[in-house]
């Protein structure tokens, strides 16, 4: 078993308390993809790890104030653990566009290489507390002022471009709330990928559900999104009707059709889905489910959930290591076998692997 993969498993799952909160660059409240996260860097391996959450305010982890080189030792319980080094504050992070839109407020840096926008910042499911994902924080990061609710663009191509030669991204996601209208997001995603391709040389990842037309696929493929994203999020029919009730009118049959689909036009491991362990579905579900996407040719991104202050699910628990530990395991395990490794990915979350300690599990696999 690699030390990592259990420390990241016990950081995702508990939480750590920082001595010094201001240590590298913000962390995230609020807003889609890792909420109430700090990005930081165990060995070689960059992880989102909760500071914001419940659990994390009673963490046994704590990080103590960095020197100057920005490492800081990491204790449990009063030993030390390992050593932990936050990631600088991006440079684009300083630069607004010409209409006065700070450049942070278009997109983000998700570890240490990877660039995320919410395009749209609003969403059909977010707008009714009946139909909402029990989960998610779309709205809190537009309420506060953070961001702003339609990145056009101009603004992505920009912004992107400025990340790229500034900071040294790598690869960029591209997420959206899901609009009215049978697209579900696909062509605002099109429109978006095709500026950016056109500024800089950046593989990108577009994220929305599934598009009632499976056109959509060869559309966004064509537009200039590398690998496509479309998450389940839960498993089982019952956990999506009961976190996710809006959502899960889009029926798993759909989702089954549209990643066949997609790896048409993508390819093998270069359509994935995003899995949250921890809201009611059993290991062997998670597995069971995990088993059939990497027959598909879908990479199963399986994270442990993490309770976002001012949701309906911030009280609910997040799972503890061993029952992550219990997926990632033989997870990684198919993973490797059915030759659709995180690391073959061209763009996106499954690449990026920060909120999971999947990546460590694959590499613990069948030899490539």
């Amino acid at each position: 078993m690699s030390e990592h993969s259990s420390l990241i498993n016990a950081l995702q799952t508990h939480g750590l308390r920082l001595v010094d909160p201001r240590a590298g660059h913000e962390s995230r409240r609020g807003g889609a993809g890792p909420s109430d996260h700090k990005a930081v860097t165990i060995g070689e391996t960059t992880v989102m790890v909760p500071v914001h959450t419940a659990p994390s305010f009673e963490s046994p982890f704590l990080a103590e104030a960095p020197d100057a080189a920005g490492r800081s030792r990491l204790t449990r319980d009063g030993r030390e653990v390992a050593t932990l080094r936050f990631p600088a504050r991006p440079r684009f992070y300083d630069l607004k566009t010409a209409d006065g839109v700070p450049y942070s407020h278009i997109a983000t840096l998700h570890s240490r290489d990877v660039l995320a926008t919410t395009v749209l910042q609003t969403c059909i499911r977010y707008e009714s507390r009946k139909k909402t994902c029990q989960f998610c924080a779309i709205g809190q990061s537009l309420a506060a002022g953070r961001t702003i609710a339609r990145k056009t663009p101009a603004q992505l191509a920009e912004v992107a471009k400025a990340a790229v030669e500034l900071d040294g991204v790598r690869h960029m996601v591209l997420t959206t709330g899901t609009p009215p209208g049978k697209d579900r997001g696909a062509a605002v995603l099109a429109e978006s990928a095709a500026a950016i391709k056109a500024a800089v040389d950046l593989p990108l990842q577009g994220q929305c559900e599934p598009p009632e037309d499976d056109a959509w696929h060869q559309r966004m493929f064509d537009a200039g999104i590398d690998t496509l994203g479309m998450h389940l999020e839960a498993v089982t029919p019952e956990v999506r009707a009961r976190i996710m009730p809006g959502k899960a009118s889009v029926p798993l049959e759909k989702y089954f059709s549209s990643f066949e689909a997609a790896v048409k036009v993508f390819g093998r491991g270069q359509v994935s889905t995003y899995i949250l362990a921890g809201l009611g579905d059993t290991a062997e579900d998670i597995l069971a489910m995990g088993e059939k996407l990497c027959a598909m040719g879908v990479y199963p991104f399986v994270v442990p959930f993490v309770p976002i202050s001012g949701t309906p699910l911030e009280s609910h628990p997040a799972p503890d290591g061993a029952f992550m530990a219990s997926i990632l395991a033989p997870l990684g395990r198919m993973i490797a076998q059915a030759g659709i490794r995180s690391a073959d990915m061209k763009a996106g979350c499954g690449k990026c692997g920060a909120c999971s300690a999947l990546s460590t599990y694959e590499k613990l696999g069948v030899p490539a």
